[in-house]
């Protein structure tokens, strides 16, 4: 998998963190340097540490399935892409109830909530010629950045770009399936 791939996936893996970063900012009272900081190192930590374990277990059974692994990457990705692209359109208001913590705990749920998609793209790299380091060190630095400006701009921009974000990162994702599983 080469890097502007990687770029891609992480790009897009980071919208979900992008998304919940821009609520973050809208419902702190104010956001800074530091409370964006805070929030993108959470962030961009589990979005890097989740794809790595999916990783180490796609490892233990990958050569049982190897023949499969076109089938698997477009039904993962576009799996996750779809539920990226359901919730942009769906607006029930989960993210919502801990917007305005910035507490460990809050920001852990919230952290893992967001890479939980990682964990799984994770498992996929386990099926192709991936170097995890560099993919875990794109993905961590990417969704570092985009979380950090997100809660910079959340109160700027407001609720506009919410749901662009999810459908931009969900396209994304159907499509790497879709170019996965068509040049196998």
């Amino acid at each position: 998998m080469g890097i502007l791939t990687l770029i891609f996936i992480a790009v897009s893996l980071a919208m979900d963190a992008f998304t919940v970063s821009i609520a973050k900012g809208m419902s702190l009272k104010r956001s800074n340097s530091r409370q964006a900081a805070k929030v993108a190192v959470f962030f961009g930590g589990f979005q890097a540490l989740m794809p790595l374990i999916g990783w180490i277990c796609g490892q233990s059974f990958a050569k049982y399935i190897q023949t499969f692994t076109p089938w698997i990457a477009l039904i993962l990705l576009g799996a996750i892409g779809g539920k990226m692209l359901y919730e942009a359109f769906s607006h029930d208001g989960e993210e919502e109830e801990n917007q305005g913590s910035l507490s460990v705990k809050s920001l852990t749920i919230l952290a893992i909530a967001t890479s939980i998609d990682a964990l799984v793209v994770g498992v996929t790299f386990a099926f192709f010629d991936v170097n995890i380091v560099l993919a875990i060190t794109i993905i961590g630095i990417i969704t570092f950045i985009v979380s950090y400006i997100g809660v910079l701009l959340g109160k700027k921009i407001g609720k506009y770009l919410n749901n662009y974000a999810e459908i931009v990162g969900g396209i994304i994702l159907i499509l790497i399936g879709l170019s996965i599983f068509l040049n196998r």
